[in-house]
């Protein structure tokens, strides 16, 4: 077992006591290939030496998991978690049949204690761990953020996209029934009579919701009396026809209407019916395209696109347009906003501070629905202070554990169940706010209440990473 551990860049330098007192204390392990050695968010007891085989080391993020290394034979795995008392960070399992030496926590710690050497290797190996895990996490949070908002994005999309469509086909069939109504009433009116329709129906088109403002209820009452009085001038089907004649705005024309029709009635009302549709169909037609250019002009905004690297900053907008994309996400819960109207100028990497705003919104969600309040809620606020612009994000979810305050701006460290986040979310916010825009960011939680603030110079400072 010496000789083994001697081999280890963590043990070579150990005087032969000290060697043999953790080669005594160490126990050799196999394991198949597949075979989990252990897993995120387990208790950290024992560091693990690799004598043969290789141990796949991953972390899951989001629905799927992110290889983050393979330690082969003469890797020391597991130490990390031991130093902080923390759980692990991270799944290990056999890729293949593996050979490994356990060694106990509190031999790792006496070896901290007592030796300089093993020390200064130990600290070159999470630093290197470090910044490569990092790096790869940092990569997968973001793309699992784009997942996200790509998602947000295709559903808001999706809605008036189909509206389009749908009323694209309706219309096809609306103007063959005009058509059709038209043949059929052709050469039947007199002259006067003719410019009296040529009239109501170009009312129809000028309307402008007529009746969008009546409840229910008092719509019903008012298609019912058309329908009486249509049934009076002897109309075969007059509920079809009060139905279009009110959704027109010619209700309180109704003897006007009947007088134009004259003979022919029924034709007359299948024209004016065929006009409502085609004008409903085109109202949303115009509405859903509407919808579409202002969820992609929100995106734009939401991204910078086409912008420099820095740029005078809205927070209103960003603000805005985050919430727009992760609407989904948001559904159920209530938005209040407290803006104030007046804040000094504010210049820096839009694009970042919109993720930051993503990152906090999107944590205030999630510990709303955690939750389980039936009156869940997120309050946003944008107030100056001096030179100074201050950002909340308060929710009234779960809340944040004491203990665990001080370290929610922490790579790694997360108080969502294994799986659920990476925890550099709010690391990555914290480097935007602090590092790139020269700003702080801090959080203070108790059941039921959270607070993010972001409080950013109305100047972005030089030199900052983009």
């Amino acid at each position: 077992m010496n000789e083994l551990l001697r081999t280890v860049p963590l043990f070579e330098r150990l005087g032969e006591e000290d060697l043999s007192r953790i080669a005594r204390s160490a126990t050799r392990i196999t394991l198949s290939a597949g075979e989990q050695l252990f897993a995120e968010g387990a208790a950290a007891t024992t560091a693990y030496v690799i004598v043969s085989g290789e141990i796949e080391i991953f972390k899951q993020s989001g629905r799927r998991p992110v290889t983050l290394a393979i330690r082969k034979a003469g890797d020391v795995i597991g130490e990390m978690a031991l130093l902080d008392d923390s759980t692990r960070s991270a799944t290990a399992r056999a890729s293949s049949d593996a050979e490994l030496v356990a060694i106990p926590k509190a031999e790792i710690d006496q070896l901290m204690a007592t030796s300089a050497d093993a020390v200064r290797a130990l600290l070159l190996v999470l630093r290197d761990r470090w910044q490569s895990t990092q790096a790869l996490l940092a990569q997968s949070e973001r793309m699992a953020q784009l997942g996200t908002l790509t998602a947000g994005l295709a559903h808001e999309l999706n809605n008036p996209a189909a509206a389009v469509g749908r009323a694209a086909g309706q219309l096809r069939e609306s103007v063959a029934k005009l058509a059709s109504a038209e043949r059929g009433l052709a050469g039947r009116l007199d002259p006067d009579s003719l410019a009296d329709v040529t009239e109501l129906r170009q009312g129809i088109a000028l309307q402008d919701s007529a009746t969008s403002s009546l409840s229910s209820i008092a719509r019903a009452d008012l298609e019912a009396e058309v329908e009486s009085r249509l049934a009076e001038a002897g109309v075969v089907e007059p509920w079809s026809a009060a139905s279009a004649l009110v959704e027109a705005g010619l209700a309180g024309d109704i003897d006007r209407v009947l007088d134009a029709c004259g003979e022919p009635i029924e034709e007359v009302l299948a024209v004016l019916r065929a006009d409502v549709e085609i004008e409903s169909l085109l109202h949303e037609v115009e509405e859903a395209s509407r919808r579409l250019a202002a969820i992609v002009r929100a995106f734009k905004s939401y991204s910078y696109l086409d912008q420099a690297p820095v740029q005078r900053i809205d927070l209103v907008a960003g603000l805005e347009d985050t919430l727009m994309i992760l609407k989904p996400q948001l559904a159920g819960i209530e938005i209040h906003r407290e803006y104030t109207e007046v804040l000094p100028p504010l210049e820096g990497h839009g694009g970042e501070l919109n993720q930051v705003w993503t990152n906090l919104i999107h944590n205030a969600a999630d510990a709303v629905r955690e939750a389980g309040t039936a009156d869940g809620r997120i309050v946003l606020r944008i107030r100056a202070e001096g030179d100074r612009v201050l950002v909340e994000v308060e929710d009234n979810g779960t809340g944040i554990p004491p203990d665990a305050l001080h370290r929610v701006f922490d790579a790694f460290f997360t108080t969502k169940p294994p799986g659920s986040g990476t925890g550099l979310g709010l690391n990555i916010s914290y480097t935007i706010v602090v590092d790139h825009h020269g700003g702080e960011i801090s959080v203070e939680s108790e059941p039921g209440r959270t607070v993010f603030r972001v409080s950013l110079p109305a100047v972005a400072p030089p030199g900052g990473d983009p």
